[in-house]
């Protein structure tokens, strides 16, 4: 897994990554996140209707595909 630190560095790569699989988002919304797990999680949380453990459980499987 990467760490914040990782995330916000390759934040340009991960983005593509994040509107392949959560097509939701929109360019804006993506820059506003930039690299902060806790917006992506929030934002996985109004768009998707997800609770805040679903969307955590989301980003750490999702996380463990960067690699």
């Amino acid at each position: 897994m990467l760490n914040a630190e990782e995330i916000s560095g390759k934040w340009h790569e991960i983005k593509g990554k994040i509107k392949e699989k959560w097509g939701k988002f929109t360019d804006d919304e993506l820059t506003q996140i930039d690299g902060n797990m806790e917006k992506l999680r929030g934002k996985l949380e109004k768009k998707y209707g997800m609770s805040k453990k679903q969307a955590s459980a989301e980003i750490e499987r999702f996380n463990r595909t960067l690699h």
